[in-house]
């Protein structure tokens, strides 16, 4: 039985507080932290209503590591689960080192005025972790996460050598808006709009935003338009997978989406360089994530499905061997348990069920991991009772790029 902290009352936080809720064996109590604490109190009196659960709430600016340390050392958590911005990364990990309390998160750091998402600012840690006895968990969701831990279940269960990953991310839900994103448009936009990037032989290659893209027919879901992005996983997977030879990220995006996209791209809507706005500094894209839709006010009306997996290829005993494992999941579903579209879902229930791990000392040992470098069969023989449960195939022939 642990205290957790949960920081961020976004979509996924929500998700974080309902599946902790409803494992009270391990989470003995719950503190809901954010720089809205009226959100934290909505999501407090869903959790009441679904998981019949008390959790407490406090206001939180996690901006600066004191404010993260003070409210600490008042609740006395074991864990912080980090599901804020990923700008705040680096000043709770300080505030988890500060105060002996071990760190998760689902997205890793990227700098607010650079739109530039790596590891090696979080990996830098690893020593000052190590040495405090304190474990954090990075890129604890789906892509990242779920998809890195299938990379670490093939490895040790199917695989020889793996040669290539493909890690393939698609939404075939309808939320009947015009426009919106599933997670923090901010985070979202920013990721999209950069240049894509691709590992092979041994060097990194870059190419144009969704320049190469592909029609893949999902199970579930149907057939879709993927584009290759490039995405945080890949760049632990490089390091912590033996003789890969290549990895690519793909994800799916409707032409409606696309327009959208390309017009605000166009007016200058997705910049993160500050302008002068009558007399105030604004940057375009966070004005552009005030007006858009909230994620988590997308779940209620959303249908339709979403297909996550790793299309995996190497050897076994000798063989070249083929192997695809995803998992399908239903937003109305979703709402229906936790108030949630599947986006929010399938990035929350990692979380929760990686905090378990950790808590229960499965997960526990001191530094900074990815979550690949972890055994994967705990979290494995879980992840289905709690919501994503995974589906293993060996394709005929080859993905069809």
């Amino acid at each position: 039985m642990s205290k957790v902290l949960i920081i961020g009352a976004g979509g996924v936080g929500g998700v974080v507080a309902h599946k902790c809720a409803q494992v009270p064996e391990t989470f003995s109590e719950i503190l809901l932290a954010s720089r809205t604490k009226s959100k934290c109190d909505a999501i407090a009196a869903q959790v009441k209503e679904m998981q019949g659960r008390d959790i407490q709430t406090a206001q939180l600016d996690a901006d600066d590591p004191k404010n993260t340390v003070a409210l600490i050392r008042e609740f006395k958590p074991e864990l912080v689960i980090n599901v804020a911005l990923p700008y705040q990364d680096l000043a709770i990990m300080d505030a988890c080192l500060e105060t002996g309390v071990h760190y998760l998160d689902t997205a890793n750091y990227e700098p607010p005025d650079v739109a530039k998402f790596e590891y090696h600012w979080q990996w830098a840690y690893r020593e000052r972790f190590e040495k405090a006895g304190l474990t954090a968990l990075l890129g604890c969701g789906f892509d990242p996460g779920q998809t890195n831990i299938y990379c670490a279940w093939a490895q040790k269960h199917h695989f020889d050598e793996i040669h290539t990953i493909d890690i393939m991310d698609c939404n075939a839900g309808d939320h009947g808006k015009a426009f919106a994103t599933n997670f923090n448009p901010e985070i979202n936009i920013r990721e999209i709009t950069q240049n894509g990037r691709y590992w092979e032989n041994g060097e990194w290659k870059e190419t144009k935003p969704l320049e190469i893209h592909t029609p893949f027919d999902f199970a579930e879901a149907g057939r879709k338009e993927m584009y290759l992005l490039y995405h945080e996983e890949m760049e632990s997977l490089v390091e912590n997978i033996p003789g890969l030879k290549r990895i690519r990220f793909w994800m799916t995006f409707g032409q409606p989406y696309i327009t959208h996209l390309e017009v605000l791209q166009n007016v200058g809507m997705t910049s993160i360089e500050p302008i002068d706005y009558e007399g105030h500094q604004i940057v375009p894209l966070q004005f552009l994530k005030a007006v858009l839709p909230k994620p988590e006010s997308l779940g209620e009306n959303y249908t339709g499905k979403t297909n996550i997996g790793c299309w995996i290829e190497g050897l076994k005993d000798g063989q070249f061997k083929r192997y695809y494992i995803y998992n399908v999941c239903d937003h109305a579903e979703c709402y229906r348990e936790v108030r949630s579209q599947a986006i929010s879902y399938t990035t929350g229930v990692p979380a929760m069920l990686g905090a378990k791990l950790l808590l229960e000392g499965v997960w526990k040992k001191p530094g900074v991991w990815n979550m690949e470098q972890l055994d994967p069969d705990p979290f494995m023989h879980q992840v289905g009772q709690y919501g994503l449960p995974w589906v293993e195939t060996t394709p005929d022939g080859p993905l069809p790029l």
